[in-house]
């Protein structure tokens, strides 16, 4: 039994795609792959497959009534075997172009030549994704719109909620002269450093977790693609590390709520751009 594998495949709403994500993660999957309408995670097989399923299944079940009547969750398992697993996910993982400037890609695949883009390797998994979710996509685009108002001159930046360290990546491609990366998950943490190391990226972040409370700096950028609700927690800390005319680009927000962060900030930023993909939005608020 050990040398096959139970993929799971879940259609469930772009709101719950973390939850069930890091959900996964907690029983035992070696990695989550995001796809267009949910995702599919890996688990080796063992005796307790059934005490899996049940568990998947009332999660989803608690998901659908704090839905109030959103669409239905879907499962589908199905055994593969121990060979072709990996191959089973990485079919999906294809090189991709990301805003004006960049090819995303996995770490066993060779990008097709583009001379006006530059590459970055990224090794997903662990429910990191490949930085193609439309939040980071968001986030990339309004990035080089900042670098851009930057252009001939330095400009720090501060990536909170580093994740896979991505954004990062991107910021030091973009010429910032440095980079805090926080994270509070020591996962995320790692997976970054091996991120920063094989993009050549490490000498110009400061990766740390350390919390946001204790960053006392300002900084020209600060992104955070974190989730509506940490978002406007985190607002009086966020906005007070943004420095004059310096650009805050938040995202991980759906659609509906992208109003209540606008009006949260309104008072130090302008809503410079909105940026929006299937139910997600993202921001570029200006100080003023």
């Amino acid at each position: 039994m050990t040398d096959s594998w139970l993929r799971l495949s879940a259609r469930v709403g772009a709101a719950n795609f973390d939850a069930l994500s890091n959900f996964l993660i907690e029983l035992g999957a070696p990695g989550v792959v995001l796809k267009r309408n949910g995702l599919e995670a890996y688990f080796r097989r063992s005796l307790n497959d059934a005490s899996l399923k049940r568990a998947v299944r009332r999660f989803l079940d608690d998901i659908e009534q704090l839905n109030d009547g959103g669409a239905k969750p879907r499962l589908h398992w199905k055994v593969i075997g121990q060979e072709n697993w990996h191959d089973s996910w990485r079919r999906f993982i294809k090189p991709r172009r990301v805003g004006k400037s960049f090819w995303l890609t996995p770490p066993w695949l060779v990008p097709p030549k583009f001379r006006r883009r530059q590459v970055i390797t990224i090794e997903p998994g662990l429910a990191f994704g490949t930085g193609t979710h439309a939040t980071t996509r968001g986030c990339i685009e309004f990035l080089e719109h900042a670098a851009e108002a930057y252009r001939g001159r330095q400009f720090t930046a501060l990536d909170v909620g580093t994740g896979a360290g991505i954004l990062a990546i991107v910021l030091v491609k973009l010429g910032v002269q440095r980079v805090w990366a926080i994270d509070n998950d020591p996962v995320a943490l790692e997976v970054a450093r091996g991120n920063l190391r094989a993009n050549d990226a490490a000498a110009r972040v400061c990766l740390s977790g350390t919390e946001l409370s204790g960053i006392k700096r300002k900084f020209s950028v600060v992104v955070a693609n974190l989730t509506a609700e940490t978002i406007l927690a985190l607002a009086a800390s966020l906005e007070k590390r943004v420095s004059a005319k310096g650009f805050l680009i938040v995202s991980g927000i759906l659609r509906e709520t992208a109003g209540a962060i606008v009006r949260r900030f309104r008072a130090k930023f302008r809503l410079v751009q909105q940026k929006r993909g299937r139910e997600w939005a993202t921001l570029l608020l200006q100080r003023k």
